[in-house]
C-alpha cells in the first residue's frame, strides 16, 4: 500500500509539473480548432459565427484565385528552408566554437552576449533595424554607403534588399538559442573519444569531422523535422514588425501569417483568413510526414515515428 501511495504521489507531482504545459496547448492548440469551420462560411458579424452563411470552398476559391497565395506559399516556403539550412549551419558552427573555448568565463560572456537578441521582442528589433535601414537618418546610407560614395537607397521601398535583411536579422536574434541546444549534446559526447582521437595524431578539424559531426546527427535530424513541421509557419513578429508593415515591399516579405493578420485586421474577411490558416495546417502536417518518411528511408533510427 505504501509504494502504490508513493507512486501515486510521485504521478501527481508530474502531472502538477506537466499541467502548465498541457494548459497551454490545450488552449493555444487546440482550442482554435473549434474555428475550422469559418474557413467554410461566409462570416458576418451581425449574424455571429455559427449563424453565418455556409459558403463551401468558395474561401479557399477565392484564395488561390489571387496572385497572394503564390507569393505568401512562395515567400513562406523559400524563407523557412533558408532559415533552417543556414541557422542549422551556422549553430552548429558556434556550438563547436563555443566548446572549443575552453575558459568557462569566456564561454558564458559570449553565450550571454548572443542569447540577448532572443530575449528582445521583435517591436523592439524592429526600431533597431529601422536605425540601420532608415532612408535619411539610418546608420547605414549615413555611414557604409556614404564612405563608399554610393547614393543613399531606400530600403523599405526597395523589395529586392529584403530577403537578405530578414535572414540577417533572423539569424542575429536566433543562433544564440539554437546554439545552446547543440553546445548541450556537445558536452555529452564522451571526452575519451577526443583524447584518443587526440593520441592518434588527428587535429581539432579532423576530429570535429570525424567524431563531433556524426554524434551530432540525430539531433541535426530530430531539430529539422521539428523546423519542417513549422515550415509553413512564419515568425509573425519577424515579418511584421521588422519591414514597418511597408506595402512596397509586400512582394517579398508578405507570408501566410502576415496574410492572415492583414485579411483578419485589415480587410475584416474572417472567413478567407481562416482559409488560410486552415491551408497553412494541412500543408506543415504533409510535410512533416514526408519529411519523417525520407529520414525514415535512410536511417530508421533516427526517425520521429
Amino acid at each position: 500500500m505504501k509504494k502504490k501511495s508513493r507512486t501515486a504521489a510521485t504521478n501527481l507531482s508530474l502531472f502538477l509539473i506537466a499541467l502548465p504545459g498541457i494548459l497551454y496547448l490545450l488552449i493555444n492548440n487546440y482550442a482554435p480548432m473549434l474555428g475550422i469551420f469559418l474557413a467554410f462560411k461566409n462570416y458576418s458579424l451581425m449574424k455571429g459565427p455559427f449563424k453565418s452563411d455556409w459558403c463551401g470552398f468558395d474561401n479557399f476559391e477565392f484564395l488561390f484565385k489571387t496572385k497572394d497565395a503564390w507569393i505568401m506559399t512562395r515567400n513562406t516556403l523559400l524563407y523557412n528552408t533558408a532559415f533552417i539550412i543556414i541557422g542549422t549551419v551556422a549553430a552548429i558552427l558556434v556550438a563547436i566554437l563555443m566548446c572549443e573555448l575552453g575558459e568557462k568565463k569566456r564561454v558564458k560572456f559570449y553565450q550571454a552576449v548572443m542569447l540577448l537578441p532572443n530575449l528582445l521582442s521583435w517591436v523592439v528589433i524592429g526600431f533597431i533595424a529601422y536605425a540601420f535601414l532608415n532612408a535619411d537618418t539610418g546608420f547605414i546610407n549615413n555611414t557604409f554607403l556614404r564612405w563608399l560614395g554610393l547614393d543613399p537607397v531606400a530600403w523599405y521601398s526597395t523589395p529586392g534588399a529584403w530577403p537578405i535583411i530578414l535572414v540577417i536579422v533572423n539569424l542575429w536574434k536566433n543562433i544564440g538559442y539554437q546554439s545552446i541546444i547543440f553546445m548541450a549534446a556537445i558536452s555529452g559526447i564522451d571526452k575519451s573519444l577526443f583524447e584518443a582521437a587526440a593520441i592518434d595524431g588527428a587535429s581539432k578539424l579532423r576530429q570535429i569531422r570525424s567524431i563531433t559531426l556524426p554524434l551530432l546527427k540525430p539531433t541535426i535530424i530530430t531539430l529539422t523535422l521539428m523546423s519542417v513541421g513549422r515550415i509553413f509557419y512564419s515568425d509573425f513578429g519577424l515579418f511584421y514588425q521588422v519591414p514597418q508593415n511597408s506595402g512596397a515591399i509586400f512582394a517579398t516579405t508578405q507570408t501566410i501569417d502576415t496574410y492572415v493578420y492583414r485579411g483578419l485586421m485589415e480587410l475584416n474577411n474572417v472567413g478567407m483568413s481562416a482559409a488560410a490558416g486552415l491551408y497553412q495546417s494541412i500543408v506543415g502536417f504533409v510535410l512533416v510526414l514526408i519529411a519523417n518518411q525520407i529520414v525514415r528511408k535512410l536511417d530508421a533510427d533516427n526517425a520521429l515515428f
